[in-house]
């Protein structure tokens, strides 16, 4: 099996907490609700158009989400958020982005997300001709003596 990849447009989002009414039902807010179907409506099409089928099996994921800089920013400080000097140390945080990637794909990219053994999360700005949103790659991962 080949690798699937994706990119989910727009500036990332990460999974909200769970809200709780007053009479204690917890619920997911609306955002990540939306966030979570666009989530899984683009790594549908991918992975049918890709050929990928729902696997059982361990998989690596490579997420790189993609920040907008800041127009209010001076040219000096854009410079180097485009040379990479400057990192979006900003919300959302890393494990938030993770999460609504990963349990968005449960039931469509793999049965359930605990098959993903590998993760690695990059936050950066956009570059040059870049457009905010997050890259998404999954890897079978092809275990010794299998």
């Amino acid at each position: 099996m080949s690798n699937l990849q994706f990119v989910i447009d727009g500036p990332p989002h990460g999974k909200a907490r769970p809200r709780i009414t007053r009479s204690g039902h917890a619920y997911t807010p609306e955002n990540t609700r939306k966030y979570e179907k666009l989530i899984r409506d683009v790594a549908s099409l991918a992975a049918y158009s890709q050929g990928w089928k729902i696997t059982d099996e361990a998989v690596a994921v490579s997420i790189c989400a993609r920040f907008p800089i800041p127009e209010s920013w001076t040219k000096r400080k854009k410079q180097k958020a485009l040379s990479g000097e400057l990192h979006p140390v900003k919300k959302p945080d890393s494990d938030n982005i993770t999460k609504a990637v990963l349990d968005a794909m449960n039931g469509i990219v793999y049965k359930d997300d605990v098959q993903v053994i590998d993760i690695r999360v990059i936050k950066q700005y956009c570059t040059t001709g870049q457009r905010p949103g997050v890259d998404v790659e999954i890897k079978p991962v092809i275990t010794k003596g299998a």
